[in-house]
């Protein structure tokens, strides 16, 4: 695997970064280091690394795994990523259903589009898909973040917007939630990296 960066060296310097926002008690386990690697040489643009890892540079990121595997977190510290050349915010489902709530369908052309017409669109992560409940404003339900996610296919394919998601569901199961056209679209906008659904709560 020949690569211009130190994997070893970025791993160890990102687990230090982890002690110092999450305390002393936080460490990368062994049986993650292979994901993390693929996180670090996405977050990284190294062609080669990601070429042996069957990652796609021009696509965003699902990481799929149990409740307490780390999910977060690890995302939260790949902004750290020196050279990273893909910056994105972090947004918890459950928070832009409770926004859903206040403020109705604009909240999805927010994640999808910007709050204004003009606005420049953002790379977002949206956290914990799953955890959020199909909402009703006056009356009418919707399945909140599968309506954010086809906007944000046609912006991922219009201008290269990079969407990420954590979900502690398999693929299976978000079709079940989200419905065949949703999972479609992440399987073309999306690399799917999966943590074993038989790791224990490291919380």
């Amino acid at each position: 695997m020949n690569s211009q960066f130190n994997y070893p060296e970025i791993l160890a310097w990102l687990e230090k970064k982890g002690k110092k926002e999450y305390g002393e008690k936080f460490h990368f386990h062994e049986q993650d280091i292979a994901n993390i690697t693929k996180m670090t040489a996405y977050f990284l643009d190294d062609e080669n690394m990601a070429e042996t890892f069957g990652i796609d540079l021009t696509k965003g990121l699902l990481l799929t795994g149990p409740v307490g595997c780390g999910k977060t977190t690890l995302m939260s510290l790949m902004r750290y990523v020196p050279q990273h050349p893909k910056k994105f915010f972090l947004k918890p489902c459950r928070d832009i259903s409770f926004e859903f709530i206040k403020d109705g369908y604009e909240v999805i052309h927010r994640y999808s589009y910007g709050h204004t017409t003009h606005a420049e669109h953002k790379n977002y992560c949206f956290d914990d898909l799953g955890t959020e409940k199909n909402l009703k404003y006056f009356g009418n339900e919707c399945n909140v973040m599968a309506e954010i996610i086809l906007s944000r296919y046609d912006i991922f394919i219009s201008k290269k917007i990079y969407t990420h998601i954590t979900s502690n569901l398999s693929a299976s199961e978000i079709e079940s939630a989200y419905g065949n056209r949703v999972r479609s679209r992440l399987r073309n906008m999306l690399n799917l990296i999966a943590f074993d659904r038989n790791t224990k709560d490291k919380r």
